[in-house]
């Protein structure tokens, strides 16, 4: 099952992606939402082989899941797939400069079950696929508004 969408940004192509790179805001936000996250790599820089375990409870169950940065190309891409008992998922996020003052994001999630409870759990998200659509697709653009808002701040 895959969401996509697309956001434009008023700032420059470098800000956005030094805004989606800063991992340690989404490790905080997980937290604040009930997750114990964990840093499980010793890189010093952002780059590929940035791990995390996460725990958390979802539909009332215990859920695990391991998050590995596979891609990081600067100022242009940065992709992560996320490993759990019977599912993976990739995150992708591209960057586009538009203008010097302009940047496209776009932002996909596909998530693949492995195991037949899995797919039942991916079916019953299917049945709520546009609930889920609009909610991913206004999550981005309060995401994008927030790198906007920043940029505009700090410039």
């Amino acid at each position: 099952m895959k969401f996509s969408t697309k956001e434009d940004i008023e700032a420059p192509i470098e800000a956005v992606f030094d805004a989606v790179s800063q991992f340690a805001i989404f490790e905080r936000a997980a937290i604040r939402r009930g997750a114990d996250v964990q840093r499980v790599d010793a890189l010093a820089e952002p780059g590929v082989g940035m791990s995390w375990d996460a725990q958390f409870k979802l539909r009332g169950r215990d859920r695990k899941l391991t998050v590995r940065v596979i891609e990081f190309e600067k100022p242009t891409r940065i992709a992560a797939q996320a490993t759990s008992p019977g599912m993976i998922g990739r995150f992708e996020i591209d960057l586009i400069g538009l203008s010097r003052t302009r940047t496209r994001m776009a932002v996909a999630l596909d998530v693949q079950p492995q195991t037949l409870s899995a797919r039942l759990f991916v079916q019953s998200l299917r049945l709520a696929k546009s609930t889920l659509t609009k909610r991913f697709k206004l999550r981005v653009a309060e995401y994008a508004k927030d790198i906007e808002d920043r940029y505009a701040s700090s410039a």
